[in-house]
């Protein structure tokens, strides 16, 4: 569940917890609060991982296994994760769940091959950031973004592949304002583009 659909929430009425206090509960080995850290980011994460996994491989895995196996492994790292906030733990799940389509794109490629190249990049598969640079510049902006700060990639993952609001990021992040956590992107975006620029110019 993303945090704009807990704050409709509160806003009928329904008290929401806040992410930083189930995070704080969660790290210290409480199971209903690591419950409900996977129902509130299941749903973004599988929208996610349906746009990087390719069509081939998603004969092999289902995509929501997937999402589950990546959330649950998080989870079991948790007691040694440190509560850096929300922005963090986003970036722990993604960076697992990479990994888990990269094992699994790595077996689609040995499976002899049933439909064309073309049918992995069909509009209904391309994710937000996909649209933005192209599935082929994924893996050049993969190195970029390891290149900006911690909390520089935070924002940028944030809000250029899970589509997060700049109020929803300066809560994940701790950023002081919704127009600083615009400025932070901003700086980072510009960074990461240069970083990929000046890789390709070295090529």
């Amino acid at each position: 569940m993303r945090i704009a659909d807990l704050e409709r929430e509160e806003s009928s009425g329904e008290h929401q917890e806040s992410t930083a206090s189930i995070l704080l509960r969660a790290r210290d080995g409480d199971g209903a609060a690591r419950e409900t850290l996977a129902g509130r980011y299941f749903p973004v994460l599988r929208r996610w991982a349906h746009g990087r996994l390719p069509r081939a491989a998603r004969d092999l895995v289902d995509t929501d296994d997937l999402v589950q196996s990546a959330v649950a492994k998080a989870l079991l790292r948790f007691d040694s994760f440190e509560p850096r906030g929300e922005g963090a733990f986003l970036a722990c799940l993604r960076q697992i769940l990479l990994n888990k389509i990269r094992d699994q794109a790595r077996r689609a490629k040995r499976r002899p091959q049933h439909e064309g190249l073309d049918d992995d990049l069909g509009a209904g598969s391309r994710s937000p950031l996909e649209e933005v640079i192209g599935r082929e510049s994924l893996d050049r902006y993969e190195s970029a973004l390891n290149r900006l700060t911690e909390t520089q990639r935070q924002a940028v993952i944030l809000r250029l592949e899970l589509g997060f609001r700049y109020r929803e990021i300066a809560e994940a992040i701790g950023s002081p304002t919704p127009s600083a956590a615009r400025f932070l992107v901003a700086r980072g975006l510009a960074h990461l583009s240069r970083i990929m620029r000046e890789n390709d110019e070295g090529r």
